[in-house]
């Protein structure tokens, strides 16, 4: 249940320096209850958007956007009434309705009418869902999927080889071709009808409960008069086990089709004698979020502006979710990351004299929806693309003692990474790349949508190799957390964190951004990257 009049967490008494006390207090008003679990566009959610821009003020920086402090971003709300929907498999063995949410989640985003459905649409199994002429690896190649239902497998060809090709789809590493929101992407442009998703937890990084819980519930979209043209009608996940159930009923086996599917040369098959019958029934609403955009202007430059960024949401109250504790507070995931931009907002507000340039933090809305807020950022600016120099996301950085690095996702992309590594050496620290690169986190955070449009961000994920323990207690750390927190109530606030790692980590990004406001450098993605032509194109000329 939404509190209603509920008094809201107060501002915590901070100090201009950075400390672990401040980052806590903060932390711990972000993930109060009263907040009931930041949802967007909730009254609860959006009053957290409040709170942040009532913290700006309070510390000392000015509204962001043209006298404002927000940028609204109009939306549309999709509620799945689950009693009204279904979901059959028709196959030669008969039908196969497995189980909302514990074997298969399902939605859609169209919300020009309250129904959607599809009626006895062929299955083809179409691989990993793929179009990289880059790669010369095309899944769709010699087969028509208009109006039938694709099932996919989920990251990248190759992604589970004991030794893959770094050329080849980045070996390891996970692209955006391996992304969920690339595989509805390309069905949309191949005219399906609906594209199912098998989730493995290995490939996908996270388990089945992430896929349930971030799926069950309420669906969100940019609203626009042509915002669902072009999206595929019918989208979701099915479990491994029913996967295998279902390929089983058309006489195909879906290990070795997932092993033939690896291979360069490829070709879909159909699902034969099966068809996909589904009904998707909603509540659509139309809502108002917020992102939340507070700046310290430059004394000498003040049009030229440095990102810190962090989004504010996270999954609201889920009433149907088991055990007592319904919300899902995101103490993490992400209270650690606007609590670390607004330690370091305090101390760019408080520091004299003023840097050179600007220097903005944005809190993102909708970026449990799918990036929007960061999304509706790009496609809207606030300011010129071209007179963005650079920025810096956080993201769900662990509470944990401190370490020898600082992890770099996306390591090798940017000249960002050459200041930070300089300003690391004054901690005795070096970057490391991401050590689980096949989860693709560089993907799945709202630096992406900046990145896209050419704007160099730079992702760091906190350290790895801890001063006590080293990469094995920082990897026990991390797994302990998408284990045990990550998408669940127990993502909540704790007084006996070790923030020292996050102390040290946001210092360092402090002087990063120092750095680079009080110079003339325009940092740049490194020659070969796949946004530097983006960047390239909207510098020209200025």
């Amino acid at each position: 249940m939404a509190a209603t009049g509920a008094a809201f967490p107060a501002h915590p008494v901070t100090s201009p320096e950075l400390t672990a006390a401040d980052l806590s207090a903060r932390d711990k008003a972000l993930a109060d209850d009263t907040f009931q679990g930041r949802g967007p566009g909730t009254p609860n959610g959006e009053a957290a958007a409040q709170w942040i821009a009532d913290e700006m003020k309070r510390i000392g920086l000015q509204p962001g956007n043209h006298g404002s402090w927000f940028q609204p971003v109009p939306a549309v709300n999709i509620a799945l009434d689950p009693a009204q929907s279904s979901l059959t498999f028709n196959t030669p063995k008969g039908a196969l309705s497995p189980k909302f949410p514990d074997e298969q989640v399902f939605w859609t985003p169209q919300f020009k009418t309250a129904d959607v459905s599809v009626t006895n649409a062929p299955l083809v199994f179409v691989g990993y869902g793929v179009v990289a002429p880059e790669y010369n690896w095309n899944d769709y190649a010699g087969v028509d999927v208009k109006g039938k239902t694709v099932v996919i497998l989920v990251n990248d060809p190759g992604n589970e080889d004991a030794n893959p090709d770094p050329k080849f789809f980045k070996g390891k590493a996970e692209t955006y071709y391996g992304r969920w929101m690339y595989k509805y992407e390309e069905a949309a442009r191949q005219g399906a009808a609906a594209a199912i998703i098998v989730h493995e937890t290995i490939p996908a990084a996270y388990g089945w409960q992430v896929v349930r819980n971030s799926n069950s519930g309420n669906k969100s979209w940019l609203d626009a008069p042509d915002g669902d043209v072009g999206m595929v009608p019918i989208q979701g996940w099915i479990t491994l086990d029913t996967a295998r159930d279902l390929f089983h009923r058309a006489g195909l086996d879906y290990d070795q089709l997932k092993a033939t599917a690896n291979k360069p040369g490829f070709k879909a098959v159909p699902m034969t004698g099966e068809t996909l019958t589904a009904r998707a029934h909603s509540t659509v609403s139309k809502m108002m979020t917020r992102n939340v955009v507070g700046v310290v202007r430059g004394r000498a430059r003040p049009n030229e502006y440095f990102l810190y960024t962090a989004h504010w949401d996270h999954l609201g109250v889920k009433p149907d979710v088991a055990g007592p504790d319904k919300i899902y507070n995101g103490a993490v995931d992400n209270g650690m990351g606007v609590s670390s931009i607004l330690e370091i907002a305090e101390k760019f507000a408080k520091t004299k004299p003023a840097p050179q340039r600007s220097v903005a933090f944005i809190a993102w809305t909708m970026e449990e929806q799918g990036l929007l807020g960061s999304e509706y950022f790009a496609k809207h600016p606030v300011w010129p693309l071209n007179h963005i120099v650079g920025g810096i996301n956080l993201d769900a950085n662990l509470p944990e003692p401190r370490a020898h690095d600082m992890v770099v996702v996306g390591n090798g992309a940017s000249q960002l990474e050459d200041v930070l590594a300089q300003e690391l050496k004054t901690q005795a620290r070096v970057i490391s790349p991401d050590p689980e690169p096949e989860k693709g986190a560089f993907y799945r955070s709202d630096h992406l949508n900046l990145a896209k449009v050419g704007v160099p961000m730079l992702y760091p994920g906190g350290g790895y190799d801890l001063l006590n323990g080293g990469t094995a207690a920082g990897q026990a750390l991390r797994d302990e957390y998408r284990a045990k927190h990550y998408h669940q109530p127990s993502d909540e606030w704790q007084a006996n964190w070790d923030l020292s790692g996050p102390l040290s980590d946001i210092q360092v990004l402090y002087a990063v951004g120092n750095r680079i406001v009080d110079s003339n450098d325009w940092p740049n993605w490194y020659e070969g990257n796949e946004f530097r032509p983006a960047r390239d194109k909207s510098m020209a000329g200025k």
